[in-house]
């Protein structure tokens, strides 16, 4: 299909730091977190190109019929913009709407996306348009149609939106049809139509205002369910992990204590998920769990342990959504007791946020019970 692409950028957001805090020894008492920090796009994300889908038919091209018996082609009508008016013309653009019949007033997303031209037309396109909404319109000049499935659009399959690219009358094939992903939050869904009609009005990727026009784009989804009310509050149920035992007392007891405890939910802890691996590997970048030493806690004054989990804020709420990492830091502890901590927090992230909704070993254990073979 013609057209110009919308692309969406993957939203990546840290959680804040999570810690026990400890009542003498290291007694976990409380858990503290703040709000997930404000979302960035990924460093992968690349900008398609925009490039006309069709070039307009030459200016001194003229119809000769011939002098035979056979059907000649219906005339075509050509748009010659008036004065100070770009490839629509002087006439209102009329626009229908093709929608889900939902209780989502998509209309309105339109007629807020027209209206934002209409006021910004000389300053970005440097001529005059208007435009008229009407979702019923039996003869419009564009269709804007509200989909799931955005069709193959200049050799993108996953675009958030697609228009064609119009600089010359000629180009414009009535209806030209909009098409515009659903599924995602107001204030998105309009800066969606904004920008597909920035295509329809001349507009290529890049160009002014290029907060709007730009090929990839943060775009919110609808409300989801928040992370900490998942049953299970990531994609899949393989994990790798990367152990730093660098600032570690007895390193290699300490590994042996990580194992054991992953061992346990790998096993199918009490409560948890039966289907859990953990794979462990050489390069942080790779690790989705990461574990480290450390002599002071970078969360809270004297914690013994603390925790932080990343993952994605698709809808915007400053709420994880889904977790994709988690890293635990373990403070100046005795070895013996290193299992326990790496075991509470892997318990916390896979969806058990409460003590109470822990496997029982993490339910309010003693001093002796937290360096006990627990994981027996």
């Amino acid at each position: 299909m013609r057209g110009s692409t919308l692309l969406v950028a993957a939203l990546v957001v840290l959680a804040g730091c999570a810690a026990p805090v400890p009542t003498g020894n290291d007694a976990t008492t409380a858990t503290t977190a703040t709000s997930a920090a404000s979302p960035s796009t990924t460093d992968s994300a690349t900008a398609a190109t925009a490039t006309p889908a069709t070039s307009p038919p030459p200016t001194t091209a003229t119809a000769t019929a011939t002098p035979t018996a056979s059907p000649t082609s219906e005339p075509t009508t050509t748009f010659t913009p008036a004065s100070g008016y770009g490839p629509w013309g002087s006439d209102p653009v009329v626009v229908a709407v093709e929608a889900p019949d939902d209780d989502r007033d998509y209309a309105a997303f339109v007629s807020e996306a027209t209206a934002y031209w209409e006021v910004n037309d000389s300053r970005y396109l440097g001529y005059e348009v208007d435009y008229e909404v009407d979702a019923d319109a039996r003869d419009p000049d564009v269709v804007v149609r509200f989909t799931d499935t955005v069709p193959e659009c200049s050799g993108q399959d996953d675009a958030a939106g697609c228009a064609p690219y119009l600089t010359d009358a000629r180009q414009i094939d009535r209806p030209e049809t909009v098409y515009i992903r659903t599924g995602y939050g107001d204030d998105s869904t309009v800066n969606i139509v904004k920008h597909e009609l920035g295509h329809t009005l001349g507009l290529a990727h890049g160009d002014e205002p290029a907060e709007l026009m730009n090929a990839t784009g943060i775009l919110y989804t609808l409300p989801q369910t928040n992370a900490t009310e998942k049953a299970f509050p990531w994609d899949d149920p393989n994990f790798t992990v990367y152990v730093d035992d660098a600032n570690a007392s007895d390193p290699d007891a300490a590994r042996e204590q990580i194992r054991h405890a992953l061992d346990y939910f790998e096993d199918g802890a009490p409560g948890m998920p039966d289907n859990l691996t953990y794979t462990y590997v050489d390069d942080p970048a790779d690790a989705e769990v990461r574990i480290s030493f450390a002599d002071t806690s970078p969360c809270a004054a004297g914690a013994a342990s603390c925790a932080i989990a990343g993952g994605y804020d698709p809808d915007g709420d400053d709420a994880l959504e889904t977790y994709g990492e988690y890293r635990v830091v373990l403070v100046d502890l005795d070895t013996e007791a290193v299992g326990w901590h790496v075991g509470y927090w892997t318990a916390h992230y896979l969806g058990a946020e409460a003590d109470d909704d822990k496997p029982e070993p993490f339910r309010n254990a003693t001093y002796g019970e937290r360096r006990s073979e627990w994981w027996a």
